[in-house]
């Protein structure tokens, strides 16, 4: 395991505005590589992440990045219809790459969204053997696209996270199961009756997070402090699910109030 590395921050915005530097530096740096044709980040949705991606569009260095070289993949996902406002694809769009797209510096091809649910909500609840089968479809999907993207053993450049009060990271909830997962073949996984609602989503799974170059956690106020005490307390601990994360590089951002308990 990565020797985990913690830097706090005095409040969320200062948080949000240092991942937000952070993120568009490493993506120029990695840029910069010769040879490199490509970067690709997995990034985050909720309060923490729309914070950063607002602090992106706002930073200078936002300009500096070649966007067209740059594609976009989710850690999880609400499966929900697409249009729906709980969709973390949706909400980045919004605060964020929507705005590369329309101006021609981004290719919507680089837009790795996950797969979204297509059926309406009485179909939904008259079969849930359906429900299994769609979300194993939907998740088997997202990792063909990883593997024809990226090659046979794909990897991300920067996986970013934020972090729930209960500990959980992506959609891997403490005790469900998924984060658990240690197959090297299951890459994404279908999540069924998720604690925090909507009940049903897509996430990557420990196998696939951990080979990321830079893993990332971030997360900000008091309310989470007991959860980054947990996860901090004990490695691979399934109650406390963002314990799991891991990379070449494992950075935890956090601020002063989430640090408040270590």
């Amino acid at each position: 395991m990565t020797e985990r590395k913690t830097v706090v921050y005095p409040n969320p915005q200062v948080l949000a505005e240092a991942v937000a530097a952070r993120t568009l530096l490493t993506i120029i740096d990695l840029l910069a590589e010769p040879n490199r044709k490509r970067v690709d980040i997995a990034v985050t949705g909720g309060t923490d992440g729309n914070r950063v991606f607002a602090a992106m569009n706002a930073s200078p260095l936002n300009d500096a990045v070649d966007w067209s070289r740059v594609h976009v993949w989710w850690g999880d996902e609400r499966f929900v219809a697409a249009d729906d406002d709980d969709r973390n694809a949706k909400q980045a769009r919004e605060a964020w790459y929507g705005a590369l797209v329309e101006s021609g510096r981004m290719p919507a091809a680089n837009i790795h969204a996950m797969p979204a649910d297509t059926r309406g909500a009485e179909e939904i609840a008259a079969s849930p053997e359906q429900t299994d089968a769609v979300l194993a479809e939907a998740a088997a999907e997202y990792q063909r696209e990883l593997i024809e993207q990226l090659g046979e053993n794909p990897a991300l450049d920067i996986a970013m996270f934020g972090m729930g009060p209960d500990a959980h990271f992506a959609s891997l909830f403490p005790d469900h199961g998924e984060a658990e997962i240690d197959d090297p073949h299951v890459l994404v996984a279908g999540v069924r009756d998720s604690p925090k609602p909507p009940p049903l989503r897509l996430t990557l799974t420990v196998p696939m997070i951990v080979r990321s170059k830079h893993t990332w956690v971030f997360t900000s106020e008091e309310r989470k402090a007991g959860a980054v005490k947990a996860a901090f307390a004990q490695r691979n601990n399934p109650h406390a699910p963002s314990s799991y994360a891991d990379g070449e590089e494992l950075l935890w951002l956090i601020d002063e109030g989430a640090a408040s308990k270590l």
